[in-house]
Protein backbone atom coordinates (compact mmCIF):
# COMPACT_ATOMS: atom_id res chain seq x y z
CA UNK A 1 0.00 0.00 0.00
CA UNK A 2 0.99 3.46 -0.86
CA UNK A 3 0.81 6.59 0.89
CA UNK A 4 1.35 9.93 -0.44
CA UNK A 5 2.22 12.97 2.11
CA UNK A 6 0.51 16.36 1.25
CA UNK A 7 2.85 19.05 1.77
CA UNK A 8 1.50 22.53 2.68
CA UNK A 9 2.57 23.76 -0.93
CA UNK A 10 0.46 20.95 -2.15
CA UNK A 11 -2.30 21.67 0.11
CA UNK A 12 -2.52 24.83 -1.19
CA UNK A 13 -2.87 24.47 -5.02
CA UNK A 14 -5.42 21.55 -3.84
CA UNK A 15 -7.55 24.15 -2.62
CA UNK A 16 -7.38 26.16 -5.49
CA UNK A 17 -6.94 30.38 -5.29
CA UNK A 18 -10.88 30.70 -4.12
CA UNK A 19 -9.83 29.87 -0.60
CA UNK A 20 -7.17 32.53 -0.65
CA UNK A 21 -9.57 35.47 -0.06
CA UNK A 22 -11.20 33.33 3.13
CA UNK A 23 -8.04 32.80 4.29
CA UNK A 24 -7.05 36.70 4.14
CA UNK A 25 -10.52 37.69 5.48
CA UNK A 26 -10.38 35.09 8.61
CA UNK A 27 -6.18 36.60 9.23
CA UNK A 28 -7.81 40.06 9.00
CA UNK A 29 -10.89 39.55 11.48
CA UNK A 30 -8.38 37.92 13.53
CA UNK A 31 -5.85 40.61 13.82
CA UNK A 32 -8.43 43.39 13.62
CA UNK A 33 -9.87 41.66 17.42
CA UNK A 34 -6.24 41.81 18.64
CA UNK A 35 -6.40 45.56 17.65
CA UNK A 36 -9.43 46.39 19.27
CA UNK A 37 -7.94 44.98 22.80
CA UNK A 38 -5.15 46.64 22.52
CA UNK A 39 -6.03 49.89 24.27
CA UNK A 40 -2.64 51.28 23.17
CA UNK A 41 -2.55 50.74 19.69
CA UNK A 42 -6.18 52.02 19.34
CA UNK A 43 -5.66 54.64 21.22
CA UNK A 44 -2.57 55.73 18.96
CA UNK A 45 -4.30 54.51 15.98
CA UNK A 46 -7.44 56.81 16.28
CA UNK A 47 -6.63 59.66 19.16
CA UNK A 48 -2.98 60.33 18.13
CA UNK A 49 -3.02 61.74 14.61
CA UNK A 50 -6.22 64.22 15.17
CA UNK A 51 -4.56 65.51 18.47
CA UNK A 52 -1.48 65.75 16.68
CA UNK A 53 -3.87 68.21 13.90
CA UNK A 54 -4.99 69.78 17.02
CA UNK A 55 -1.77 70.93 18.28
CA UNK A 56 -0.42 72.46 15.18
CA UNK A 57 -3.86 74.23 13.93
CA UNK A 58 -3.45 75.61 17.84
CA UNK A 59 -0.07 77.19 18.17
CA UNK A 60 -0.76 78.24 14.27
CA UNK A 61 1.75 76.20 12.59
CA UNK A 62 -0.46 75.06 9.10
CA UNK A 63 -1.74 77.19 7.08
CA UNK A 64 -0.76 80.68 8.44
CA UNK A 65 0.78 81.43 4.76
CA UNK A 66 -1.95 79.68 3.00
CA UNK A 67 -5.25 79.64 4.84
CA UNK A 68 -7.04 78.31 1.49
CA UNK A 69 -4.97 75.45 1.86
CA UNK A 70 -5.19 74.77 5.39
CA UNK A 71 -8.18 72.28 4.80
CA UNK A 72 -5.86 70.06 2.18
CA UNK A 73 -3.01 70.88 4.36
CA UNK A 74 -4.61 69.23 7.82
CA UNK A 75 -6.16 66.49 6.14
CA UNK A 76 -2.49 65.48 4.54
CA UNK A 77 -0.79 65.47 7.98
CA UNK A 78 -3.50 63.27 9.41
CA UNK A 79 -3.31 60.50 6.26
CA UNK A 80 0.51 60.84 7.11
CA UNK A 81 0.39 59.88 10.48
CA UNK A 82 -1.87 57.24 9.87
CA UNK A 83 -0.04 55.49 7.39
CA UNK A 84 3.10 56.29 8.98
CA UNK A 85 2.38 55.47 12.47
CA UNK A 86 -0.70 52.57 12.62
CA UNK A 87 0.27 50.82 8.96
CA UNK A 88 4.48 50.99 9.31
CA UNK A 89 5.06 51.31 13.08
CA UNK A 90 2.30 48.97 14.52
CA UNK A 91 2.62 45.99 11.65
CA UNK A 92 6.14 46.08 12.01
CA UNK A 93 5.70 44.99 15.71
CA UNK A 94 2.85 42.92 14.58
CA UNK A 95 4.88 40.94 12.39
CA UNK A 96 7.88 40.92 14.78
CA UNK A 97 5.25 39.51 17.80
CA UNK A 98 3.49 36.91 15.02
CA UNK A 99 6.72 35.53 14.39
CA UNK A 100 8.64 35.49 17.89
CA UNK A 101 5.57 33.72 18.89
CA UNK A 102 5.84 30.87 16.10
CA UNK A 103 2.43 32.21 14.86
CA UNK A 104 3.29 32.83 11.33
CA UNK A 105 5.37 29.56 11.47
CA UNK A 106 2.40 27.67 12.40
CA UNK A 107 0.56 29.36 9.50
CA UNK A 108 2.92 28.43 6.94
CA UNK A 109 2.50 25.05 7.73
CA UNK A 110 -1.17 25.04 7.03
CA UNK A 111 -2.63 26.37 3.90
CA UNK A 112 -1.78 30.13 4.03
CA UNK A 113 0.98 31.62 1.72
CA UNK A 114 2.82 34.18 2.80
CA UNK A 115 1.21 36.42 0.77
CA UNK A 116 -1.77 36.15 2.44
CA UNK A 117 -0.17 36.79 5.42
CA UNK A 118 0.84 39.69 4.71
CA UNK A 119 -1.99 40.88 3.15
CA UNK A 120 -4.53 39.41 5.99
CA UNK A 121 -1.89 41.05 8.95
CA UNK A 122 -2.50 44.54 7.19
CA UNK A 123 -5.89 44.75 6.23
CA UNK A 124 -6.85 45.89 9.86
CA UNK A 125 -4.12 48.28 9.26
CA UNK A 126 -5.19 49.87 5.92
CA UNK A 127 -9.15 49.78 7.38
CA UNK A 128 -7.88 52.20 10.50
CA UNK A 129 -6.16 54.56 8.15
CA UNK A 130 -8.93 54.78 5.64
CA UNK A 131 -11.78 55.35 8.42
CA UNK A 132 -8.51 57.71 10.17
CA UNK A 133 -8.64 59.38 6.73
CA UNK A 134 -12.62 59.99 6.42
CA UNK A 135 -13.00 60.94 9.57
CA UNK A 136 -10.19 63.85 8.78
CA UNK A 137 -11.69 64.41 6.38
CA UNK A 138 -15.19 64.77 8.78
CA UNK A 139 -13.39 67.41 10.88
CA UNK A 140 -11.68 69.79 8.18
CA UNK A 141 -15.36 69.63 6.40
CA UNK A 142 -16.99 70.85 9.65
CA UNK A 143 -14.49 73.02 11.43
CA UNK A 144 -12.58 74.47 8.50
CA UNK A 145 -12.64 74.77 5.03
CA UNK A 146 -13.48 72.04 3.58
CA UNK A 147 -10.55 70.51 0.80
CA UNK A 148 -11.32 70.76 -2.10
CA UNK A 149 -10.43 67.54 -3.70
CA UNK A 150 -9.67 68.70 -7.20
CA UNK A 151 -8.46 65.10 -7.84
CA UNK A 152 -9.19 62.59 -5.46
CA UNK A 153 -8.06 59.67 -7.33
CA UNK A 154 -4.51 60.79 -6.56
CA UNK A 155 -5.71 61.08 -2.88
CA UNK A 156 -6.57 57.11 -3.25
CA UNK A 157 -3.47 56.34 -4.68
CA UNK A 158 -1.35 58.44 -2.21
CA UNK A 159 -3.55 56.46 0.78
CA UNK A 160 -3.70 52.57 -0.81
CA UNK A 161 0.02 53.41 -2.53
CA UNK A 162 1.63 54.62 0.73
CA UNK A 163 -0.10 51.59 2.84
CA UNK A 164 1.26 49.04 0.44
CA UNK A 165 4.54 50.40 0.45
CA UNK A 166 5.14 50.72 4.13
CA UNK A 167 3.93 47.13 4.69
CA UNK A 168 6.52 45.89 2.40
CA UNK A 169 8.86 48.36 3.89
CA UNK A 170 7.26 47.20 7.95
CA UNK A 171 7.71 43.32 6.65
CA UNK A 172 11.00 43.96 5.80
CA UNK A 173 12.51 46.12 9.24
CA UNK A 174 10.41 42.92 11.13
CA UNK A 175 13.36 40.96 9.70
CA UNK A 176 15.86 43.17 11.34
CA UNK A 177 14.21 43.24 14.71
CA UNK A 178 15.19 40.68 17.41
CA UNK A 179 12.69 41.72 19.57
CA UNK A 180 9.46 43.62 19.91
CA UNK A 181 11.08 46.09 21.65
CA UNK A 182 14.03 46.57 19.50
CA UNK A 183 11.12 47.08 16.36
CA UNK A 184 10.82 50.64 18.07
CA UNK A 185 14.58 50.95 17.08
CA UNK A 186 14.72 49.35 13.75
CA UNK A 187 11.75 51.88 12.66
CA UNK A 188 13.68 55.03 13.78
CA UNK A 189 15.43 55.47 10.31
CA UNK A 190 12.17 55.94 8.40
CA UNK A 191 10.13 57.91 11.40
CA UNK A 192 12.87 60.32 12.37
CA UNK A 193 14.98 60.68 8.96
CA UNK A 194 12.32 60.18 6.58
CA UNK A 195 9.80 62.76 7.72
CA UNK A 196 11.39 65.50 7.88
CA UNK A 197 11.81 65.63 4.70
CA UNK A 198 8.18 64.83 4.09
CA UNK A 199 6.86 68.43 3.14
CA UNK A 200 4.60 68.32 6.57
CA UNK A 201 5.97 70.97 8.03
CA UNK A 202 5.79 74.59 6.17
CA UNK A 203 3.70 76.05 3.76
CA UNK A 204 3.04 74.18 0.60
CA UNK A 205 6.21 74.91 -1.57
CA UNK A 206 8.01 76.74 1.18
CA UNK A 207 10.90 74.38 1.18
CA UNK A 208 13.64 74.86 -1.75
CA UNK A 209 17.32 73.70 -2.34
CA UNK A 210 19.29 70.75 -2.28
CA UNK A 211 17.40 68.80 0.83
CA UNK A 212 14.13 69.50 -0.89
CA UNK A 213 15.55 68.31 -3.69
CA UNK A 214 16.71 64.76 -1.80
CA UNK A 215 13.25 65.06 0.47
CA UNK A 216 11.66 64.43 -2.87
CA UNK A 217 12.89 61.17 -3.38
CA UNK A 218 12.72 60.03 -0.19
CA UNK A 219 9.97 57.51 0.96
CA UNK A 220 7.07 59.51 2.64
CA UNK A 221 7.44 62.59 0.58
CA UNK A 222 5.10 61.38 -2.57
CA UNK A 223 2.38 60.40 0.46
CA UNK A 224 2.57 64.48 1.09
CA UNK A 225 2.90 65.34 -2.46
CA UNK A 226 0.05 63.51 -3.72
CA UNK A 227 -2.35 64.19 -1.18
CA UNK A 228 -1.70 68.21 -1.62
CA UNK A 229 -2.49 67.51 -5.17
CA UNK A 230 -5.53 65.31 -4.78
CA UNK A 231 -6.48 66.89 -2.12
CA UNK A 232 -6.15 71.07 -2.83
CA UNK A 233 -4.73 70.96 -6.14
CA UNK A 234 -1.21 72.00 -4.83
CA UNK A 235 1.63 70.89 -6.19
CA UNK A 236 5.61 70.70 -5.32
CA UNK A 237 5.94 74.47 -5.90
CA UNK A 238 3.04 75.93 -3.56
CA UNK A 239 0.88 76.65 -6.71
CA UNK A 240 -2.86 75.89 -7.18
CA UNK A 241 -3.34 73.92 -10.65
CA UNK A 242 -6.28 72.41 -12.28
CA UNK A 243 -7.88 69.14 -12.58
CA UNK A 244 -5.90 68.14 -15.92
CA UNK A 245 -2.38 69.50 -14.54
CA UNK A 246 -2.36 67.52 -11.72
CA UNK A 247 -2.01 64.42 -13.75
CA UNK A 248 1.75 65.87 -14.94
CA UNK A 249 2.16 66.85 -11.39
CA UNK A 250 1.73 63.24 -10.15
CA UNK A 251 4.26 61.59 -12.51
CA UNK A 252 7.40 61.95 -10.10
CA UNK A 253 5.26 61.38 -6.68
CA UNK A 254 3.68 58.42 -8.37
CA UNK A 255 7.33 57.05 -9.99
CA UNK A 256 8.93 57.39 -6.31
CA UNK A 257 6.26 55.73 -4.84
CA UNK A 258 6.29 52.82 -6.81
CA UNK A 259 10.04 53.03 -6.77
CA UNK A 260 9.96 52.64 -3.18
CA UNK A 261 7.28 50.01 -3.26
CA UNK A 262 9.19 47.55 -5.71
CA UNK A 263 12.39 48.39 -3.07
CA UNK A 264 10.35 47.54 0.00
CA UNK A 265 9.05 44.65 -1.58
CA UNK A 266 12.59 43.03 -2.77
CA UNK A 267 13.90 43.86 0.61
CA UNK A 268 10.67 42.27 2.56
CA UNK A 269 11.61 39.33 0.28
CA UNK A 270 15.62 39.29 1.45
CA UNK A 271 15.54 40.21 5.20
CA UNK A 272 11.63 39.52 6.60
CA UNK A 273 11.64 36.15 8.74
CA UNK A 274 8.98 33.48 9.21
CA UNK A 275 10.23 32.14 12.67
CA UNK A 276 12.53 33.35 15.64
CA UNK A 277 16.52 33.29 15.38
CA UNK A 278 17.84 29.67 16.17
Amino acid sequence: MTTTTTTPARRRAATGTGGGGRRVAALARAELRLLVRNRTALFNALALPPMTVGLFAAVGGIGDEAPAATGAVLLNLLTFMALAFVVYYNLTVAFVARREELVLKRYLVGECSRAELLVGTAVPALVVALAQTVLGTVAVSVFLTPPAFVNPLLVVVAVLGGAAMLTLLAAATSGLSRTVESAQLTTLPLLVVAIPFAGLFGAPGASTGVLDTIGTFTPLRPITDLMLLGAGGIDGDGQVVTFAETFGAAALPVAVLAAWTVVGALAARRWMRWEPRR
